[in-house]
């Protein structure tokens, strides 16, 4: 018989209390109990990077990752990225405005590891955006546009912090 818990997470800056299996992942926390369906399964195995979440400011693969685990700590999913008011954030207004996605399937995943990316300092060049994306997976092959997209945001978000 399956063991349930209770959990307290602070998902896009609300708490949710959840009861869960113990063996629920994060990824399905978010989607089937949270009802947060932005962050996608793709592989279930951490090969593709469509499930990356933030947790702590730090991109995280929610199929390998216990929901139990980031109890107490803050996660940010695709839908916490835009401001309150609907503006979206840097990177997704690249990936917008790059066309960097086709199916789209991949994009949540995407645009999270960019988003870290471009936060960890390693956005310099377009080898080295390759380089932290190589974990996120397109079947479409959207790289080139991706890569543009990081690049745009990365100097956005150089350009607004120089400014305040």
């Amino acid at each position: 018989m399956p063991q349930t818990r209770n959990v307290s997470l602070q998902i896009n800056g609300t708490l949710h209390d959840l009861t869960i299996d113990t063996r629920t992942t994060l990824l399905d926390a978010l989607r089937e109990r949270a009802f947060l369906p932005g962050t996608k399964k793709g592989c279930d195995y951490g090969q593709c990077g469509a499930c990356t979440v933030h947790v702590d400011g730090a991109r995280m693969l929610s199929c390998l990752t216990l929901a139990a685990q980031v109890e107490g700590r803050a996660v940010t999913t695709i839908e916490g990225l835009a401001a309150p008011d609907g503006v979206l954030h840097a990177v997704q207004a690249a990936f917008m405005e790059f066309d960097a996605f086709q199916c789209g399937y991949c994009t949540p995943g995407q645009i999270m590891s960019a988003v870290a990316c471009i936060q960890e300092g390693h956005a310099g060049s377009d080898d080295e955006i390759r380089e932290y994306m190589s974990g996120n997976l397109c079947r479409c092959g959207a790289y080139p546009h991706i890569v543009q997209a990081v690049r745009a945001a990365a100097a956005a978000t150089v350009t607004q912090e120089a400014s305040l």
